[in-house]
């Protein structure tokens, strides 16, 4: 079926095209009573705007793009539910895209919405070289950084004290009485894993114990499964009496090592505490102690502070960080 045209619509309203397009668009005042010959027509003949015509001609669309690392973690999930709350109240569309930590698929996705001429970028970057990013922002196009620091680019970001959320844990794992702590987690290419684990590792050392670290390829349950095996089949004597890992993920599937290929009791005989404090930490067969992230806040702070910056157009770059908090649950001992 051929395309409806504006001027068809004039046609059969009896108006100008210039009319229907004030309709369509909103830019111009039209009488109540011509307004409605208009919007009756596009009903009857199925008229759809041309939103990439009309893109071309204000330099941008109505929408924010948002790349992040992982869909499918709740986590991020959460992060876009609240950017998108904030898209919806500034009459924005949010498009979201997964890089999957792959840094060339990450690319294209920034290629893309660079095509649609988004009014700005939300990124969680995966690597650590962001000229890429602030190259676009110097183009235009406002950049975003949400779970990452701006690390002297010239980007706004806002984050969470990661190294504080990793000595938090470990001094919980601590005051617990655990004498032997270990750490899971990874790729430590991440600059949310890496400020996890040295956060972890300094109050370690302040406190005199070692903090073995069993890295994983992915912050996945399935990853944290298959360290949880290796880690429960050790000697009595060589293994740890709490971990910590790098997202609530991790632990989650850590868990399931525990109870499925050991008789291990949580938490008298093997500490669990993750990190995100993602929607079901609270639901696991032991409710888990976790470091928990204002992840929907981040999106919501991220959107506002970007339509901020680019409403002033000013040259500022803003770095907004949150100071995790400590939930303790059943799969942590007692203080």
């Amino acid at each position: 079926m051929a395309k409806v045209s504006m001027r068809e619509v004039a046609d059969r309203a009896g108006v100008s095209v210039g009319t229907v397009s004030h309709v369509v668009n909103g830019s111009s005042k039209v009488a109540e009573a011509t307004a409605a010959k208009v919007n009756a027509a596009i009903e009857e003949l199925g008229f759809v705007r041309n939103a990439a015509a009309r893109q071309l001609r204000s330099g941008h669309s109505n929408s924010l793009g948002l790349v992040v690392l992982d869909t499918s973690n709740p986590f991020f999930a959460s992060v876009a539910h609240g950017a998108r709350q904030a898209c919806d109240e500034a009459g924005l569309a949010l498009l979201i895209g997964d890089s999957g930590t792959d840094e060339q698929r990450e690319g294209k996705y920034l290629d893309l919405f660079a095509e649609q001429r988004v009014n700005g970028l939300l990124v969680t970057p995966t690597g650590s070289d962001l000229s890429r990013l602030e190259a676009i922002a110097s183009r235009g196009t406002p950049v975003m950084l949400v779970d990452r620091d701006s690390n002297g680019y010239a980007l706004s970001s806002v984050t969470v004290d990661n190294i504080a959320g990793g000595r938090m844990a470990l001094d919980h794992i601590i005051a617990g009485g655990c004498s032997r702590p270990a750490f899971i987690g990874g790729p430590q290419s991440l600059p949310q894993v890496a400020d996890r684990l040295a956060g972890a590792a300094e109050r370690a050392d302040e406190s005199g114990l070692e903090l073995p670290v069993y890295s994983t390829p992915e912050l996945t349950i399935l990853a944290g499964r298959d360290a949880g095996e290796k880690v429960v089949g050790l000697p009595d004597d060589q293994r740890p009496d709490a971990v910590f890992c790098a997202n609530d993920l991790l632990a989650v599937g850590f868990m399931q090592a525990v109870i499925m290929f050991s008789d291990l009791r949580i938490p008298e005989d093997i500490a669990i505490l993750g990190y995100d404090d993602i929607d079901y930490a609270f639901s696991t067969i032991v409710p888990l102690t976790s470091v928990r992230q204002p992840a929907a806040l981040l999106g919501r702070t991220a959107v506002e502070t970007l339509l901020h910056e680019n409403a002033s157009a000013s040259d500022d770059h803003h770095d907004r960080r949150f100071t995790p908090e400590l939930v303790v649950r059943g799969s942590t001992r007692p203080i």
